[in-house]
């Protein structure tokens, strides 16, 4: 079975190259971003979660000339091949933007951009030349807004979730539970576009919107 080596393909123009050696290793990498909040008494601080964060894709290339040619040869300069993957952090006139970068490697494909590539020059001729090199790339993942939102289903910006009204509930008994105030049930109402907050008939999906809201229609601040 033929060795399989890794491409890189500039998304922009369709330019596709192979790797001169498969990277020994790769990492990915993905976190998510919280806020605390400190409260007075509570041995830890609240989370919040607030966005998700970037994945990444970590590698080492290695590009050798010299094996290439023997060691009785004069070999090339090795940065015509480590050139081609700086070149994709180059700005396309068109989009005033560096290209989206698909790797690929067996099961993995990975599209995202190239934001890092630290060249290592490790061994050279007599004249200067250097014929083997180590480029340390980093890609983070380019997502495009309609595949988040087919990926993901979200709630409107306005929300934070959704509340399914329970047998017997109350419109103010659920404000208690979910901002820990009944008093505070009209935002929930509002959001909700209820025409009779006093009827709340099982399985009802009620909006629970952050607060403080603003009534859209009144303006009025609800904290």
């Amino acid at each position: 079975m033929a060795l399989e080596h890794a491409t890189l393909t500039n998304v922009d123009t369709g330019e596709r190259f192979e790797v001169l050696f498969n990277p020994a290793e790769y990492s990915l990498s993905k976190e998510n971003a919280f806020a605390e909040a400190a409260i007075f008494g509570r041995g830890s601080p609240l989370l919040q979660f607030v966005h998700g964060n970037t994945r990444t894709l970590d590698m080492e290339l290695f590009f050798d000339t010299w094996e290439a040619h023997g060691a009785a040869g004069a070999g090339s300069d090795v940065r015509q091949l480590t050139r081609q993957v700086t070149a994709l952090m180059s700005i396309n006139p068109e989009t005033q933007a560096p290209p989206g970068v698909l790797f690929a490697w067996g099961s993995l494909t990975f599209m995202g951009v190239l934001v890092r590539a630290t060249e290592r020059f490790t061994m050279f001729l007599e004249s200067g030349i250097p014929v083997r090199a180590q480029v340390q790339v980093s890609f983070h993942e380019w997502v495009t807004g309609e595949e988040e939102a087919r990926e993901v289903k979200r709630q409107t910006a306005d929300f934070t979730r959704r509340h399914v009204v329970g047998q017997g509930q109350t419109l103010s008994a659920i404000a208690s539970t979910v901002f820990g105030d009944p008093a505070k049930w009209r935002p929930i109402a509002i959001a909700s576009g209820l025409d009779d907050p006093r009827r709340l008939p099982p399985g009802l999906v009620l909006d629970v919107p952050r607060l403080p809201f603003r009534d859209p229609q009144t303006g009025r601040v609800h904290a």
